[in-house]
């Protein structure tokens, strides 16, 4: 699977800060593939997942770069394409309810 594709090819976007994007949402793919699949604990890994996303904001901008609509978009993909993946029935929107960007 291919994580964040667009954030890694644009150089807008350092590479260890989307490495650091990428870290958070391989912790939910860990969390899948230990056969959890109860909707309600894969919902809060993603809360949790999206909450620490949420605490890179500032580095993105100490770092000359934001999380704008190209990584949001690139972020959601990622997540919906491990969503899809695994078949589990959560939609994106709920996914990421707790994003600040």
């Amino acid at each position: 699977m291919n994580y964040l594709i667009e954030m890694y090819n644009d150089p807008f976007y350092p590479e260890f800060l989307v490495d650091k994007v990428k870290k958070c949402i391989l912790r939910v793919v860990q969390f899948i593939e230990k056969r959890n699949h109860d909707v309600n604990k894969i919902q809060s890994k993603l809360d949790e997942m999206t909450i620490a996303i949420n605490d890179l904001v500032d580095e993105f901008e100490q770092n000359n770069s934001e999380i704008e609509t190209v990584a949001r978009e690139s972020i959601a993909a990622t997540v919906e394409s491990v969503l899809q993946y695994f078949k589990i029935d959560i939609d994106i929107e709920d996914a990421l309810r707790e994003r600040d960007w």
